[in-house]
């Protein structure tokens, strides 16, 4: 029975899953000796380094020009753009500070299309554009010129707080003339363009460091942002001595980790199924994101329906019928309720199989993600020297929010992974446009602090 042999294998090589994974990264990828970015593993430094455009390091470690500061003394009003994913969020975030700081936020989230998606940078940044443009109208602030916090969740080299250069589209997007750009100039050409509002691009964040600001205001602890959700990626603080392109040794810097790459040098070849390799060739990306493909929610209800059509082929579940709905790329939830409307009048055992399959990709993708988010909770304690360390994870993502079980696994996996680790999760709602703002307001308040005192200095 090709289910229950899939299970049990995947289930018996969970053990040696998790550690192959979690020690590859910790000692190869984040700690310990780094194999060079393009080098095929012969070159080998101490620090980690950034990522080079078209090749990445075994999980990409691209520096970022954020501190990491949770906003005391802000106020006013601030923009976020958060995009990364088929959908796309605005954010007016409110902060007054009357003896006590008290933040508000209104939003709206647009939709991008697929021809978008896939046509030229242009086209998608006068989208975008447009959709601003429309907000502010909404809320009769088109006439302000205001600080706006630019989330962009996609594999970049960052140079300035407020500049940014695409390396690689991932999740579904490939639009033309934006990879090796600035973001943040293509948008503001976009908006220069229309010329009906202007506005203030003060920073471009990842959503994993919007996300860890944002549960940083509330939980000074938060040392690591998570998202699981279309795609997944990871962000922590890491210690200005292990940087190798940073000066000074003192200190701590965000590192965005770019981990969905983790895998793109061969190193998760005897992990990845026939199934994970399927979908990779169909993909968009073929060869790259190889770690995302096998554990985020875009490719979940995929790799799902991939088994399910291979079990119907030799026999094993719905009568041996495969038909077309089910051999067309599906969600998860789609699969569910193709079962109700095949016609084929499932058996019981046939749903306890799709349950089972349901369960072990799952499951499989909450344990790898334990097993990458362990190696970096080992890098934070062995940094700060602790024999026991207490931390924060900062999450955000539809599949750690919406899936049922997929939260409680990982949480379990890393508490049985690094036992000597007290970890607290800390689910962050709207927290990369929000963290966007965030970041945005200290930037800001940095900035109007450094004017003052050239005029003072004047």
């Amino acid at each position: 029975f090709i289910c229950l042999s899939f299970s049990l294998s995947t289930c018996s090589a969970h053990s040696y899953c998790i550690l192959y994974a979690a020690n590859t990264i910790h000692t190869v990828g984040v700690s310990g000796e780094h194999t060079a970015a393009g080098g095929g593993g012969n070159a080998s430094y101490k620090r980690i380094n950034p990522v080079s455009e078209g090749s990445c390091t075994v999980v990409w470690a691209v520096d970022h020009y954020d501190v990491f500061l949770c906003p005391h003394t802000e106020k006013g009003d601030f923009l976020a753009l958060d995009l990364g994913g088929t959908n796309f969020r605005v954010l007016l975030v409110k902060v007054s500070d009357n003896g006590r700081q008290k933040v508000e936020m209104e939003n709206q989230i647009y939709a991008i299309p697929e021809h978008l998606m896939r046509g030229s940078g242009t086209q998608l940044f006068d989208h975008i554009a447009e959709c601003l443009a429309n907000f502010m109208e909404k809320l009769g602030i088109k006439d302000r010129k205001l600080p706006l916090g630019f989330t962009f969740s996609f594999p970049c080299r960052q140079t300035k707080l407020d500049e940014s250069l695409l390396v690689s589209w991932t999740k579904g997007f490939k639009c033309s003339s934006v990879e090796g750009h600035d973001v943040v100039a293509l948008l503001r050409k976009a908006i220069r363009k229309r010329g009906d509002f202007d506005i203030d691009i003060v920073a471009v964040i990842n959503d994993t460091v919007g996300t860890m600001m944002t549960c940083g205001y509330d939980d000074h602890n938060c040392e690591v942002g998570l998202i699981v959700g279309t795609g997944t990626n990871a962000c922590y603080m890491e210690e200005m001595r292990h940087l190798e392109t940073v000066e000074g040794d003192e200190g701590r810097m965000c590192v965005n980790m770019e981990w969905g790459a983790f895998g793109d040098n061969g190193e998760l070849e005897d992990l990845r199924t026939e199934f994970e390799r399927e979908i990779d060739c169909g993909s968009l990306n073929p060869g790259k994101q190889l770690f995302e493909k096998m554990i985020s929610g875009m490719y979940m209800g995929e790799l799902v329906q991939l088994i399910l059509v291979k079990m119907a082929k030799e026999g094993y579940v719905f009568q041996g019928r495969v038909m077309s709905a089910l051999a067309h790329p599906r969600t998860l939830q789609d699969l569910l309720r193709v079962l109700r409307e095949l016609g084929l009048d499932p058996s019981p055992e046939d749903c306890a199989a799709t349950q089972r399959v349901c369960q072990v990709v799952s499951t499989c993708a909450a344990h790898l993600c334990a097993a990458t988010l362990a190696s970096v909770l080992r890098q934070i304690r062995d940094n700060k020297a602790t024999d026991r360390l207490r931390t924060t994870v900062g999450v955000d993502g539809s599949v750690y929010k919406n899936h049922p079980q997929f939260a409680q696994r990982m949480h379990r996996m890393v508490h049985r992974l690094v036992p000597d680790c007290d970890v607290r999760f800390l689910y962050s709602e709207d927290g990369s446009g929000m963290g966007a703002a965030m970041v945005t307001a200290v930037a800001y308040r940095l900035d109007m602090q450094h004017a003052d005192s050239l005029t003072f200095f004047c």
